[in-house]
C-alpha cells in the first residue's frame, strides 16, 4: 500500500480535524459523538497499521515502506520504518484506543480532550517513523504541547505545577539537541537520517573551555542528545518530574506517558547516540551503566515509602527504565534485544497499572494507599486483575516482565558483574514495593466503612485490561514474537557500533569489563 506509515501517522489527526470543525456543543450527545469518533479513528490507525507489521520483512536490516518527498524550504518529509522502530509504532496505536476506551467517563470539555489524544497519537508515532533531523525534532517537542494540556486542564488539584515541571524540564533538555542537529547538519551537509548514520563525526580529541575531551566532537554531541532523551526517559536524576506528572495527570494521560512517551527516550538513545556517536557512546557508556544501575536500586527505595499509589508505580517505571538504559549501553544481543523487549513490556504493564489505580479512584476519589485494604472481599475480578499485572511488574517467569529483566541483565552481565550485581537487587527490591502495594490495597479485612459499599469492575473496566492480559502472557510465553522481529536490526546495529569504533577505544571499554 502506497504511503501506508502517512495514512496510518495522520488518520488521528484528521480525526481530530473533524471533531475540532463539525462537532458543535457541548451536551450529552455531543460528548458521546466525540468519544465515539476518537474512537473509530484510533481502532482505524491500529488495523491500517496491522499491514505495517504483516508487511514487514525481519531480515531486511535497513528501512522499509519509506516515503520521501521534498517538504518546506528545501526539507525533506520522510518516513519509513526498521525492525528497531515497528514494534513501538504497533505499542502506540494498540494501546491508544484502549486510552480512549478508559477515558469513557470523563465529563468535562470532551470534545477537546479527545483532540489532545488524538493529535498526541500523531505526534508520537511521528516520532517512531521520522526519517528526517528536523521533521523528527518537530513530531519530538510538539508532543509536549497536547500532554501539557492534558495534565494542565484535566489534571488534579496542583495540575499546573506538575503541567509547567513536565514542559520546562523536557523541553530545556531538548534545546541542546537542536544545538546538536545544527552542528551535525553544518558537519554532513544534510539531515537525512540514514545518511547520517553512515557520516562519520570527527572523534579526536579536544578541548573546550578548558576541558579536555576525550572523543571530541563525537562525546560533545552525544552529550547533548543525551541530555534530552536521558529527561524524557526519565533516568536519575533528572526524573523528578514524572512522579509529579504522574499524580496530577488524569488516569489515560499517565497510561500514555508511561506506557508510551518514556520510550521515546530509549528509542532517540538506538536511532541516535549509538549508531551516529559510536565513540561517544563507548566514551560516556560507563557512566550511563553506572547511573542505571544507581537509578534501578535508588527509585526502588523511593517506592518503598510512598503513600501515593500513583507515586509508587511513577519510581518503579523510573528504576525499570534503568534496566532499559542499561541494556542499551551493553552494546550486546542480549541486553539490546532485553532493552526493546522490556519497553515494550513496560508499556503493557505500567499501563494496566495505571488503570488499576483509576478503576479505584474512579470509586473513591483518593489515591492513597492507607484509604484502601481489604478490597479482595467486594472486588474479586479486581483483585485478581491488579494481582497479575503487580506479579508481571516483579518480573514473574511466564509473563512479558521476566523476559525483558531477564534478557537486559544477561547483558551487563557480560560487561560488568558489579554493575548487574546492583541491577539485580532492584528486582528483589521491585518485590518489595509492589507485593507491599497490593498486600495494603487489596488483602485483609475490609475493615473502613467507606469501602463497605464499593463496586466490582464493569464489563467495560474487563474488557480493557482484557488484550493488555494477553500481551503480557503472550510476550512471556513467546518472546520470540518480538525477538525474532528485531534480532537482525539489531545484530546489524551493534555490528555498525564495532565497526564504527576504532579499536583504542574498544580496547579501553574492554579493560572495563569484571570477570
Amino acid at each position: 500500500m502506497e504511503n501506508l506509515l502517512s495514512i496510518t501517522t495522520f488518520i488521528p489527526l484528521l480525526a481530530a480535524a473533524i471533531l475540532a470543525v463539525f462537532l458543535r456543543g457541548d451536551d450529552g450527545q455531543a460528548r458521546t459523538n466525540a468519544k465515539w469518533v476518537a474512537m473509530l479513528a484510533t481502532l482505524a490507525t491500529f488495523l491500517v497499521s496491522l499491514f505495517i507489521l504483516f508487511g514487514f520483512d525481519p531480515a531486511d536490516t535497513g528501512f522499509q515502506f519509506v516515503e520521501e518527498r521534498t517538504w518546506l524550504a528545501g526539507l525533506t518529509y520522510k518516513m519509513g520504518v526498521d525492525g528497531i522502530s515497528v514494534l513501538f509504532v504497533m505499542l502506540t496505536t494498540f494501546l491508544m484506543p484502549l486510552v480512549i476506551w478508559s477515558a469513557w467517563d470523563v465529563k468535562v470539555r470532551v470534545k477537546e480532550y479527545m483532540i489532545a489524544f488524538l493529535i498526541l497519537e500523531t505526534l508520537m508515532l511521528g516520532v517512531f517513523m521520522a526519517l528526517d533531523l528536523v521533521l523528527f525534532y518537530l513530531f519530538f517537542e510538539a508532543g509536549l504541547i497536547p500532554m501539557f494540556l492534558i495534565i494542565g486542564i484535566w489534571g488534579g488539584k496542583d495540575r499546573i505545577y506538575a503541567a509547567f515541571k513536565f514542559f520546562l524540564y523536557t523541553f530545556l533538555g531538548s534545546v541542546l539537541m537542536l544545538v546538536a542537529m545544527v552542528g551535525m547538519f553544518a558537519d554532513a551537509g544534510t539531515t537525512d537520517i540514514p545518511t547520517l548514520l553512515t557520516h562519520e563525526f570527527a572523534f579526536a580529541d579536544m578541548t573546550v573551555l578548558g576541558i579536555h575531551i576525550v572523543g571530541g566532537m563525537q562525546t560533545l554531541l552525544w552529550i547533548a542528545f543525551f541530555a534530552s532523551f536521558a529527561v524524557k526517559m526519565p533516568m536519575w536524576p533528572v526524573h523528578t518530574w514524572l512522579p509529579d506528572a504522574h499524580v496530577q495527570a488524569p488516569t489515560a494521560g499517565s497510561v500514555v506517558l508511561a506506557a508510551i512517551l518514556l520510550k521515546m527516550g530509549g528509542y532517540g538513545f538506538l536511532r541516535f547516540s549509538l549508531p551516529m556517536f559510536p565513540v561517544g557512546s563507548a566514551v560516556m557508556g560507563d557512566l550511563v551503566l553506572w547511573m542505571s544501575a544507581i537509578a534501578i536500586v535508588y527509585t526502588s527505595l523511593v517506592a518503598l515509602v510512598q503513600e501515593d499509589m500513583k507515586k509508587l508505580i511513577a519510581y518503579s517505571s523510573v528504576a525499570h527504565m534503568g534496566y532499559v538504559t542499561m541494556g542499551i549501553f551493553a552494546v550486546n544481543q542480549q541486553g539490546i534485544d532485553g532493552a526493546i523487549f522490556q519497553m515494550l513490556s513496560h508499556g503493557f504493564i505500567s499501563g494496566a497499572l495505571f488503570l488499576c489505580v483509576g478503576v479505584i479512584y474512579d470509586r473513591m476519589h483518593t489515591r492513597e494507599i492507607d484509604a484502601y485494604g481489604g478490597l479482595v472481599n467486594r472486588m474479586p475480578a479486581y483483585a485478581l486483575i491488579f494481582m497479575f499485572f503487580t506479579m508481571a511488574n516483579v518480573g514473574l517467569p511466564g509473563t512479558s516482565g521476566f523476559v525483558g529483566e531477564f534478557l537486559t541483565l544477561m547483558g551487563i552481565f557480560k560487561v560488568n558483574t558489579w554493575i548487574a550485581l546492583v541491577a539485580a537487587s532492584g528486582v528483589i527490591l521491585s518485590a518489595g514495593y509492589a507485593l507491599w502495594l497490593y498486600r495494603r490495597v487489596v488483602m485483609g479485612d475490609l475493615i473502613k466503612e467507606s469501602l463497605k459499599s464499593i463496586t466490582d469492575m464493569t464489563r467495560r473496566e474487563k474488557m480493557i485490561f482484557a488484550p493488555l492480559v494477553a500481551m503480557t502472557l503472550l510476550l512471556g510465553v513467546m518472546p520470540t514474537l518480538v525477538t525474532d522481529l528485531i534480532g537482525p536490526s539489531v545484530g546489524a546495529l551493534i555490528a555498525h557500533v564495532h565497526a564504527s569504533t576504532p579499536a583504542e577505544f574498544l580496547s579501553a571499554a574492554a579493560d572495563t569489563v569484571t570477570h
